[in-house]
């Protein structure tokens, strides 16, 4: 076995990898860019080697340097773990051609799946059933145009190279399709260097169920069970889970017979995953395969008993597959969902910041957390958003969803937008709960998956204000004399009674209370009402009776900036302090950034009259497009930033005249 690898990735699955690495006595040497110097995979590594900026460009896609630094520290083999160079062929060549060991399949393979267009045709010759479409080389904008015809609406224009959800567009008409078709293209060509298309039917209510494969050395195949990962947001996986619900033994056993005939096409080697498309007949169509670890593969492991980064590592090594298909037996239910730094209501937009605040599940036999990332780290512009992925296990579905539900509401995150409420809901769901899965899940339940805080206002701001005032007594020096009036930590006033205010600020709206102290206890009123609190503080837990309703609940302040969690929901408020000459930003009709990023095209100029919903601004954040509309009809008056330049959240793009537009 292999004594030194190098992991050519960053984050958690460079700490997955590093895990399992060390339990079978292999050194870990570890690269990191100037972003990452204090990042855990760094710390958890034997060694550790500078590998340029921040940027992936200049960082971590460095191949050269990647192959340069493992024959410097004496890796024998690279593990490339997923993303980055994973399914680059040039890079697999170049480990072959330097006598490293890549944990991966040959490059041949990675070539023959890289362009999906080249895939659908060698799995078509393979037997694999295919979706109607168009996956040829020539890329002339009338074919395509005609082959979309052909096809049929809905279609979906997919990049043939990549990945991730990137360089795709759903099209439901072709008055849509050439704005769709350049902006995949534009897309693709951003992230993958190649803009080529292919073209699919979109299936309306399909569910994404895909085959965990692995070949060794010898030719021999097996898949692991299968994976529904049909709830999706910008066509990349939010909860993945194995095994997939409602399928037959039959179908089961069809589809994965399916994948290791595709892996065994391409003469596969090493961890591998087949995509498909499962139709509510239960046909099912190849999609895609992956030709590395999946980012869900703790599902499979969960319900299989098997560390599959082991299996790759020995597979690597030249040894036979651990098991034998029939030696495969699953056990089971195990769901993942994706911790992401992201708004889900403001359509999943990728948020950047720190991680100020952070509380996880505690890990057992039912529960795991793979994460690259601790209190104190900054999610920045320049990686994918993913936090973690929290994954739980249990005997049956059922019991699964609900260790789930547990488990999300005890990951508790400030200092940064997450998705941690909307997994909440999407999991707690009655849809989700009866196995209604399509990868149309969360446009179809909408009302269901964005629901209305499950704390009153009032009751939240009483809480609020007990976390807090206790938060501030607990900081105050003890008195020397137990017994003196002043030496409560309380209101306390010779003579009268004093209702001190404090006034707290939710979203735009401002509350102020009034809040009576005793020794024990607190009235505190909201509006015209008056609660009766009683409170205690530990760490980060108020234990409070509201009115004789005992509740308790988490919190972080930070300079006047507090987050409650309460059963997988959030409460945001402010201390508020008034400010004086304060002035906003940019005037009416301005634009303003979203997020942090990089202007990626400016389809506008200045003196260009714009209609409301117009595409003014494309910018790119975390390997996404994100396009920056007109607010009003008006006249562009001002264009602050020129293509390429980099943004912060809230800058000011582009000024519109809302007076001058005829």
């Amino acid at each position: 076995m292999f004594n030194k690898i190098l992991i050519a990735n960053r984050g958690e699955i460079a700490c997955r990898i590093i895990q399992t690495a060390h339990r079978m006595g292999i050194r870990c040497v570890a690269v990191y860019s100037e972003a990452d110097a204090n990042a855990r995979h760094v710390a958890m590594a034997d060694e550790a080697f500078y590998i340029g900026p921040a940027p992936s460009s200049e960082s971590y896609l460095r191949a050269d340097k990647i192959i340069e630094i493992a024959k410097e520290s004496g890796a024998q083999a690279i593990h490339p773990g997923y993303g980055f160079l994973s399914e680059n062929t040039d890079f697999a060549e170049a480990c072959e051609a330097n006598g490293i060991v890549f944990i991966g399949p040959p490059s041949s393979a990675i070539a023959a799946m890289g362009s999906k267009s080249a895939a659908k045709a060698i799995m078509e010759d393979a037997g694999v059933p295919l979706v109607p479409g168009y996956h040829g080389r020539d890329q002339s904008p009338d074919l395509l145009r005609a082959e979309a015809e052909k096809c049929g609406f809905p279609l979906l224009l997919k990049a043939v190279a990549g990945g991730g959800g990137k360089g795709m567009r759903v099209v439901e008409n072709m008055a849509e399709f050439d704005d769709a078709l350049a902006a995949a293209q534009r897309e693709a060509k951003n992230a993958f260097g190649n803009p080529d298309m292919l073209i699919e039917r979109y299936l309306t209510q399909p569910r994404h169920v895909e085959i965990q494969v692995f070949c060794d050395q010898s030719g021999n195949g097996i898949y692991l069970a299968e994976r529904d990962c049909s709830v999706q947001r910008r066509h990349q996986k939010v909860l993945e889970e194995a095994p997939a619900p409602g399928l037959s033994e039959d179908t089961r056993k069809a589809m994965g017979e399916a994948a290791v005939r595709a892996a065994q096409a391409i003469n596969y080697v090493g961890a591998g995953t087949v995509e498909f498309l499962y139709d509510v007949d239960g046909s099912f169509f190849f999609m895609e395969m992956n030709t590395r670890l999946q980012v869900e593969h703790p599902v499979t492991e969960m319900v299989t008993g098997q560390d599959l980064v082991e299996w790759q590592l020995k597979v690597a090594w030249g040894e036979p597959l651990p098991l034998t298909q029939d030696q495969v037996k699953t056990r089971g239910h195990a769901i993942e969902a994706r911790i992401y730094a992201e708004d889900p209501d403001q359509d999943f937009l990728p948020a950047t910041g720190t991680l100020r605040y952070l509380s996880t599940p505690d890990e057992s036999a039912h529960v795991r957390v793979d994460t690259g990332v601790t209190e104190g780290d900054e999610i920045s512009i320049h990686y994918d958003p993913m936090i973690a992925k929290l994954i739980v296990w249990d005997d049956t579905r059922e019991q699964a969803v609900n260790r789930m539900v547990q488990a999300l509401e005890h990951y508790r995150i400030a200092g940064l937008k997450t998705n941690i409420r909307f997994l909440h809901a999407a999991v707690d769901a009655q849809p989700f709960r009866e196995a209604e899965l399509t990868t149309n899940f969360i446009a179809s339940h909408h009302n269901l998956l964005f629901p209305k805080s499950r704390l009153d206002l009032d009751k939240a701001l009483v809480l609020a204000a007990g976390f807090i005032l206790e938060q501030r007594k607990s900081a105050e020096p003890v008195t020397a004399d137990p017994w003196s009036p002043f030496g409560r930590k309380n209101s306390w006033r010779m003579n009268s009674e004093y209702a001190q205010p404090l006034t707290l600020q939710v979203g735009d709206g401002q509350h102020e209370l009034k809040i009576l102290e005793r020794d024990d206890r607190y009235q505190v009123f909201v509006g015209g009402s008056v609660y009766h609190l009683n409170a205690k503080l530990n760490d980060d837990y108020l234990q409070a009776v509201i009115n004789g309703h005992r509740l308790s609940v988490h919190g972080n302040l930070h300079n006047e900036e507090l987050v409650l969690f309460y059963e997988g929901d959030t409460f945001k408020c402010t201390v508020y302090r008034e400010t004086y000459g304060f002035e906003e930003m940019a005037s009416e009709g301005s634009l303003a950034a979203p997020m942090n990023g990089s202007v990626v095209a400016i389809q506008a100029k200045v003196g260009d009259t714009v209609t409301a919903g117009q595409t003014l601004v494309i910018m790119e954040a975390m390997k996404m497009e994100h396009a920056i509309k007109a607010p009003a009809d008006g006249v562009v008056s001002e264009i602050f930033y020129a293509e390429g330049d980099q943004v912060a959240e809230g800058a000011e793009l582009i000024a519109i005249d809302t007076g001058e537009a005829e």
